[in-house]
């Protein structure tokens, strides 16, 4: 019996864009009893709907069998790779080479559950306990690389695990764009420039003040608004990425148990957003 389709279910269109990226099945062993594609609507389900795992509808396959190929596809890398063949994709749609030359580095600190698990920090800054979802992307906003860490990991710092395979993975990545908060003897900027041998530019807030003449003295805090949300050259790309992400329930606060596992949602929420974008005509 057809089930009634949910919106968060792949098209047909979109189904046979995402087919051939996805494990095949194993000849050895006991045939599968679901179809793989169920099976990936389910998890499209509980990233779009932030339900629990077992709370998952009864039309779908049993929420272990769906648990069990997010967390084996999750082992064997294949959401990281759906995600890099996805992006490539369209990055070639786009009219861009399939490897990009520059990203921006930028982390979002969420509060986490009482889920429980590593790598739980506070993040002063924010004020936020929780963790770090530490994101590198091109100039579109496609995710190159997702490393979830601690909140209480500062960014000059967390930007070492996010890169440092960096080299091996983006041959013809050569720049990047920071902020401020990635300066530091050292670490952050100093980093990536020795390390890595790329190139960094910190993007600042622009300077509200203005040139007045020698001797005049001026209250700004006075005639100037405040500063409120101001949009920066290329670090509003990533910002963007953070908000395509959050559009999902379950990415709303960090519900996982193991960093890991927020680092496949990433993914998974990347690769449906992506493989929509490549089934319009």
């Amino acid at each position: 019996m057809m089930r009634r389709a949910y919106q968060t279910d792949l098209s047909d269109a979109e189904w046979k864009i995402i087919e051939p990226y996805l494990p095949a099945q194993n000849n050895t062993g006991r045939p599968r009893t679901h179809a793989t594609r169920e099976i990936l609507n389910a998890i499209f389900y509980i990233l779009r709907s932030g339900c629990a795992w077992r709370l998952l509808p009864h039309d779908f396959p049993p929420w272990k069998t769906v648990h069990h190929y997010f967390r084996t596809w999750r082992l064997d890398g294949t959401w990281e790779r759906l995600n890099a063949a996805l992006r490539e994709r369209l990055r070639i749609r786009l009219g861009r080479d399939p490897q990009p030359s520059a990203g921006i580095v930028d982390s979002q600190s969420v509060k986490s559950t009482g889920v429980g698990g590593k790598e739980r920090g506070y993040d002063g800054g924010k004020k936020v306990k929780g963790r770090k979802r530490h994101l590198l992307v091109d100039t579109q906003g496609l995710v190159l690389k997702a490393r979830v860490h601690g909140a209480d990991i500062m960014d000059r710092d967390g930007i070492k695990l996010l890169l440092e395979q960096g080299r091996e993975l983006f041959s013809r990545l050569s720049h990047l764009w920071l902020d401020a908060s990635y300066n530091g003897q050292g670490k952050g900027k100093d980093w990536v420039e020795k390390t890595l041998g790329w190139t960094a530019q910190t993007v600042k807030r622009p300077s509200r003040r203005r040139w007045v003449p020698e001797g005049v003295e001026i209250d700004w805090e006075k005639i100037l608004p405040p500063a409120g949300f101001i949009v920066l050259p290329r670090r509003w790309v990533v910002e963007r990425t953070f908000s395509w992400i959050d559009q999902n329930r379950r990415m709303s606060k960090d519900y996982e148990r193991l960093p890991e596992s927020g680092e496949a949602f990433i993914y998974v929420a990347m690769s449906r957003l992506m493989v929509r974008r490549l089934a319009r005509k």
